[in-house]
């Protein structure tokens, strides 16, 4: 037992009182305390929001506090201040804690405050805040629009003083797209961030589609997108925590072998989310010191702020860095497991969600926020009306009305009088009786009719979206694909269903057979070899989430050529690309390494397709996005890259191809739907310096979307997607038409080709253009499979809303590699 009594130094008539409680209960009803507070004020995030009573409240005064994007930067320590002693009594490092973290890129992946000033790395800690600066980035003006608008409902702060937000608007799915962590008492929670652009996509599907399932939600999003980039490996674990609300997924650090001065060298560019590269470099010395790890002569770590990440491991001399690599994705962080455990506050109770209950709680707060919004806009609108035709009454009669003043006595009867007269309310009245001279003028009446006019139709809107809830859900739907159009990111991190082929010291030997394979480059820019010259089945157009636009036949330690948007030729070893498993019955090929591991490009620069590097036949096929058609001759330069093409400036190549037997079928697609198409043989071969010739005259204002070869166009198709040239690119779905490529008659080069797709209202452009052998097979910029519609014959037909962007286009692999063996069967 335990007694609270009084001091001993006591007046002598003071009584005595003592109470005695038990220990146990005191201590149990003290750590429920604690754990609510925790749970509930501290560790949790809020499942509409996605932010903890922290983060929200700094938001908050933030946006109180004016420092808007357009605004200079504070001090840091002036916002934990003002935090501290209007919201947040809980000391000011926590504040400053969770301040830094929200002006982290590597922590946030659409980061909430611009931050000035050292706020630290992975392995640093930031500096003090009297040092940084702060303002609010331009999405945390999205979170907090619309909050001075009735919108969510506020609560007293700590001294019942002042009020903050419950919680806040929210227009961006915060805790989907920047994720979170915490440990509260008896639970914790570890959500992983996600891609904006595909968040939106998949709440837009859900808002038209409530009944969609899981898996129809993972077409959109396929996986998490780590601010840090790198690779996920393994999606399993993905597919259970988005069911359950629980799973678990490999990162993997994106390193590349290349040239290190006169040794091999793996360079590391993107960490595992929450790595830093000193807890990576720490590791590989203590292993290498102990012996666990051989062959490494030197780490350094050259990252900066110019070129990102760069952690260069320095091979010794008889080492194969392929198999080090896989060593060190062992025994290192470069490889590390991300636990999700998707806890948070619904209506104010922990609960364990999966992604589509994750999404519907946001929507549902979402349609609440818009529904408050608009009854808040409408009356102030209904408010304002009311005063608006008060004052067109008394200007009808404006005489009158002065007469009536004039003659009261006071304002008081001048009020009475003017309500009785001219029936009007007591705000009309006293509206009138402050309105100034000059608003009695003939133009002052025209602004108010018109005013008046826009009123009455603006409440008619809102009262539209109040009383229709499609409407509604379509102002919802509207709203977050400008959010996505102004704040979506393209995807970092790359998804792969397994690591590849495994490289062990034993097998790393290097004695690789050079078997006939065949390479691949898909849509997203992933390369791959096949393990073996088996053939691929015609299903197989797709790796996993993307489908494969370039392939050619190779052995495994032979070459291929990379050609690029910029025009170059660019080698690369078969043997460095991951081994993956190609045949008839299993015809999807799985896992890849992204061109950036393999080639260095330009920003800007993109990988087209892939060359066999063939020193005969009837060479590439290049044409650019000014109409310019090239036929290259077959050569192979000693040097690892070289131009096959002279471009003018601000040209660029569109699509290139190796032919198989020159008599292929070229075939140009602009941007303003004209199809032109027309024998290879029509084009004269040029040498690589050569700056090709017209292959179609392009209208002024407009580009070629689409280039390519089509060997036979018996069965061959065009995929045509429409829409508006003010989009921001991969956000629009467009109108998506396929149509028999033998509806389009072949023309002669340089001619202006003939309409493959129609306009409709809106649209000015094509999105997306492509023809080649059926069945085509589309994908999203995140990989997921995007349906085509059923060809049509109409060839300048208008197409059908697409279910969402497409970024890629292709047939059949098998049919591609046939052709080369064909080829080269009838020229040996």
């Amino acid at each position: 037992m335990a007694r609270r009594g009084t001091k001993q130094d006591l007046p002598d008539d003071f009584e005595e009182h003592i109470l005695d409680i038990d220990v146990g209960d005191e201590m149990r009803s003290s750590f429920l305390e604690y754990a609510y507070s925790v749970i509930y004020s501290r560790a949790l995030p809020d499942a509409r929001d996605g932010l903890k009573p922290v983060q929200r409240r700094i938001l908050y005064t933030m946006n109180d506090m004016r420092l808007f994007p357009d605004r200079g930067h504070v001090k840091s320590a002036r916002v934990v201040g003002e935090v501290m002693g209007r919201l947040h009594p809980h000391g000011d490092g926590a504040i400053y804690d969770a301040l830094v973290r929200l002006a982290q890129p590597w922590s946030m992946r659409v980061p909430m405050i611009d931050g000035h000033g050292n706020f630290g790395s992975p392995d640093d800690s930031p500096a003090a805040m009297r040092y940084t600066e702060c303002r609010m980035a331009p999405p945390a003006v999205a979170m907090t629009a619309s909050i001075d608008e009735d919108t969510v409902d506020f609560k007293p702060n700590y001294d019942s003083r002042e009020t903050e937000p419950v919680v806040l608007p929210s227009a961006i799915p915060n805790l989907v797209v920047n994720g979170s962590t915490g440990i509260a008492v008896g639970m914790a929670t570890n959500m992983a961030p996600h891609n904006l652009v595909e968040v939106v996509q998949a709440l837009r599907h859900l808002i038209a589609h409530p009944n969609t399932s899981v898996d129809g939600l993972m077409r959109f999003v396929p996986g998490p997108d780590l601010p840090t980039g790198g690779k996920i490996i393994g999606l399993d674990g993905i597919r259970d925590a988005y069911e359950t609300g629980r799973g678990s997924f490999r990162m993997r650090a994106t390193a590349r072998v290349e040239a290190v001065g006169r040794r091999k060298g793996i360079v590391v560019t993107e960490m595992p989310y929450a790595v830093g590269l000193e807890k990576v470099v720490e590791r590989i010395k203590t292993l290498v010191q102990g012996k666990k790890l051989q062959g490494i002569s030197d780490v350094k770590d050259l990252t900066d702020m110019a070129n990102g990440t760069r952690l260069v491991i320095e091979i010794k001399n008889g080492f194969v860095p392929e198999a080090i690599l896989e060593q060190l994705y062992k025994l290192t962080p470069m490889e590390e497991s991300f636990g999700i455990n998707n806890v948070c506050l619904v209506d104010g109770q922990p609960r364990t969600l999966g992604l589509k209950e994750l999404l519907e709680v946001f929507l549902q707060h979402r349609y609440d926020v818009v529904r408050r919004r608009s009854t808040f806009r409408r009356d102030k609108k209904a408010e304002r009306l009311h005063l608006v035709d008060g004052l067109l009454i008394a200007l009808v009669d404006i005489d009158e009305v002065i007469q009536v003043i004039r003659t009261s006595d006071d304002t008081a009867t001048a009020r009475e009088r003017l309500i009785s007269v001219f029936d009007l309310s007591e705000a009309q009245a006293n509206y009138i009786l402050e309105m100034q001279l000059r608003r009695l003028t003939r133009f002052s009446r025209i602004e108010l009719e018109k005013e008046q006019e826009t009123l009455r139709r603006e409440i008619e809107e809102l009262e539209a979206i109040l009383g229709d809830e499609a409407l509604l859900r379509k102002v919802v739907s509207d709203e977050l694909a400008e959010v996505a159009k102004t704040y979506g990111t393209p995807r970092r991190t790359v998804l792969l269903e397994s690591a590849g082929t495994t490289v062990t010291p034993a097998t790393a030997t290097l004695e690789v057979a050079d078997d006939p394979c065949f390479a691949f480059l898909s849509a997203s820019g992933l390369l791959a070899r096949t393990s073996s010259d088996e053939p691929v089945g015609e299903g197989g157009a797709r790796t996993n989430h993307d489908v494969v636009i370039s392939a050619v036949p190779a052995t495994a330690r032979g070459e291929v050529g990379l050609l690029t948007s910029r025009g170059r030729l660019i080698k690369l070893s078969v043997l460095d690309l991951p081994a993956l498993p190609a045949s008839a019955n299993d015809p999807n090929l799985q896992g890849g390494y992204p061109v950036s591991e393999l080639a260095s490009l330009e920003p800007g620069e993109r990988a087209l397709a892939l060359s066999r590097l063939s020193t005969d036949g009837p060479g590439l096929a290049i044409g650019t996005r000014r109409g310019t058609v090239k036929r290259v001759n077959p050569e192979v330069l000693g040097k690892d890259e070289w131009e096959v093409i002279r471009l003018d400036d601000g040209d660029e190549v569109v699509g290139a191809v190796e032919l198989a037997t020159g008599t292929e079928t070229l075939c140009f697609i602009t941007t303003d739907a004209q199809l032109l198409h027309f024998g290879a043989a029509a084009v004269r071969p040029q040498g690589r310096s050569g700056g090709g010739m017209a292959g179609i005259r392009v209208a002024a204002g407009e580009t070629v979307a689409w280039f390519g070869a089509l060997a036979s166009t018996d069965d061959a198709v065009v995929v045509t997607a429409s829409g508006s040239s003010t989009a921001l690119p991969g956000t629009e779905p467009g109108a998506v038409k396929v149509t028999p490529f033998s509806e389009y008659p072949p023309k002669g080069r340089a001619t202006g080709g003939v309409r493959c797709h129609r306009f409709l209202k809106g649209e000015d452009t094509l999105v997306t253009a492509w023809a080649g052998d059926a069945p085509a097979r589309a994908a999203a910029a995140s990989g997921a499979p995007v349906d085509l519609p059923d060809a049509t014959g109409k060839r300048d037909g208008s197409g059908t809303p697409g279910s969402q962007p497409i970024a890629a286009v292709a047939g059949p692999v098998g049919a591609r590699l046939a052709r080369f063996a064909t080829a080269t069967r009838v020229q040996g």
